[in-house]
């Protein structure tokens, strides 16, 4: 037969005084174990003694003071392993993404923009006409048919760049491995590029974003981590570092 409130009150009764709290909480763990509607589990304190006594009841099977103690602490024991084997799939998933996107790194800096200039040239009707000369060198085990670039022009009596811009370049005939090619680049003489009042000793740093291969997909583009995902990893690390694949610094 099913225990009642007043079982559940003279369990408590029957026990030692200094276990009556412990068995108190046994008795919010188990009622809490699952979802019970009409409690309130984040404000424990306006659940009264009956409400506590029936949630629990259910489980409760006529079990003496010490059981509901060792069952509470049983759940708790289950509870802390599956959050325990979440934590590590999400540090795994964590530490994969982050391999990842490290790996991809390496094979785009593999990718080198090995010097980069910019001025103004005279187009064959006479206009002035923007150029950026370029000479790149793919180290990588791909042939490459785009760049994704980013063009930073600067002066020193300046602290906004002149120009900040991203830009693509598609290779006529793509960029075998272990080849070094250079260009001349003509940016559109209306835009950015083309201002007048840009001096003649800007500095022009490229930088790569991306590449793509032979069949016009970009490679090596993995994302990074989030700062949040990032702090989070770590975290995980701390806590289970023996279980850690790689550590973030």
């Amino acid at each position: 037969m099913p225990a009642s409130v007043v079982s559940v009150e003279e369990v408590r009764n029957s026990l030692p005084a200094y276990k009556r709290d412990e068995f108190d909480q046994g008795l919010i763990i188990i009622a809490t174990s699952t979802s019970f509607s009409g409690i309130d589990i984040l404000n424990p304190n306006r659940m009264n003694a009956a409400e506590i006594a029936e949630a629990a009841n259910a489980q409760m099977h006529g079990l003496t003071g010490d059981q509901v103690i060792q069952r509470a602490d049983q759940i708790l024991r289950e509870r802390r392993s599956r959050e325990r084997e979440q934590s590590i799939r999400t540090l795994r998933r964590l530490e994969d993404k982050y391999a990842k996107a490290a790996s991809d790194q390496q094979q785009l800096a593999r990718f080198t923009i090995d010097s980069a200039r910019y001025y103004i040239d005279v187009s064959p009707y006479g206009a002035p006409e923007p150029v950026i000369d370029l000479e790149v060198t793919n180290s990588t085990d791909q042939a490459i048919s785009e760049l994704l670039l980013r063009g930073v022009l600067t002066s020193s009596d300046r602290s906004v760049p002149w120009v900040d811009e991203s830009f693509y370049y598609v290779v006529p005939g793509g960029i075998e491995p272990g080849e070094t090619l250079k260009w001349s680049l003509a940016p559109n003489r209306f835009g950015p590029w083309g201002d007048a009042q840009i001096p003649g000793d800007a500095e022009l740093a490229v930088t790569l974003e991306g590449l793509k291969g032979l069949d016009e997909q970009l490679l090596w583009d993995s994302p990074e981590l989030t700062e949040h995902e990032l702090s989070r990893l770590k975290r995980l690390q701390e806590v289970y570092g023996g279980v850690a694949l790689s550590r973030v610094e």
